[in-house]
Parts: C-alpha cells; sequence; structure tokens
C-alpha cells in the first residue's frame, strides 16, 4: 500500500488539530488548541501562505504535511519551510515518509520553490537521519526564533 496525498481544507481543520495535537506532544511543544486553530484556518484560507497535505492510507489521513512559502536573496527567490511533517506511529519505517517527502518537494519544483528549509528536535535522531538520508544538510546557521506578539504569551510546554 502506498501513501495517498491530498490537500488539506477547511472541513479537514478538526482531524489536522487532532493530529497537530499528537505530533505536538511527540515532540515536546505546547499545544493551545484555540490558538492553533485559528492560526491552521487562517493558513488554509490563504493560498499565499503555503500548502497543506493530508497522508492518507486509501482514504484514510494517517498524517499530514505544511509546507509555508518565504523569500530569501542567500538562497536565490522562493523558499519555503517544511513547518510541520507528521506521520502516525502506525506508517512510519514502512517508506511512507520518503513518499510523502518526495512529493511535497516535486509540488514545491511546480510552485518555482528553489530551497526547501526545516527544523528538528535536537533529541529527535531518527528524524535527522531521516532528511540527511533525502538530502537536507544542516549549516552552521542556529535558527534563532523571538516571540513578538503581544496580544498573548507564546504557549509554553511543561515537558523538557
Amino acid at each position: 500500500m502506498e501513501p495517498f496525498l491530498r490537500p488539506a481544507s477547511e472541513s479537514d481543520a478538526n482531524l489536522l488539530l487532532q493530529m497537530m495535537e499528537e505530533y505536538y506532544r511527540f515532540d515536546g511543544h505546547a499545544f493551545d488548541r484555540p490558538k492553533a486553530s485559528s492560526a491552521l484556518l487562517n493558513f488554509l484560507r490563504d493560498p499565499s501562505f503555503g500548502r497543506a497535505w493530508l497522508i492518507c492510507e486509501q482514504q484514510i489521513p494517517v498524517g499530514y504535511v505544511v509546507l509555508t512559502f518565504g523569500y530569501s536573496l542567500e538562497f536565490l527567490g522562493r523558499d519555503a519551510f517544511l513547518d510541520e511533517f507528521y506521520l502516525r506511529e502506525s506508517h512510519r519505517g514502512l517508506g511512507w515518509g520518503r513518499e510523502a517527502l518526495e512529493y511535497v518537494e516535486e509540488q514545491a519544483r511546480n510552485l518555482e520553490i528553489r530551497s526547501i528549509h526545516l527544523e528538528v528536535v535536537q533529541e529527535n535522531t531518527a528524524a535527522k537521519e531521516f532528511y540527511r538520508h533525502r538530502g537536507y544538510v544542516a549549516h552552521r546557521h542556529s535558527l534563532m526564533s523571538k516571540w513578538i506578539e503581544r496580544r498573548f504569551p507564546k504557549p509554553t510546554s511543561s515537558s523538557p
């Protein structure tokens, strides 16, 4: 059986939020459902932000991928960030992640995206190896972020 990827839509929001919560728990990220729901719906309503796909076994979703769009002078044009990539444990190690990533990369090429960036939790050595084997390389750069939203604090995780 091979994965089938289909574009996610607003009608998939509850399912996506459920899988997002699973993914965030797995990776140790905080999850605030109302705020995540607002961000997700804004994303799904505006294709200029990027694309999201559900990874399905036949018609049953077993994961998802989110690609957000940007632009980089360093990378000579349109780039994208593999913002979220989650596959339920039952479908890991079967080649589904590889096939889903190849699909997303091809879709990105069709959108004239020159490079894809991603981040991996330091402790997730399996994910780091997965991406290395698919041509993603670590840089001497360090990703740094600053939360600048004044209306509410960034959700924080109680787990390490």
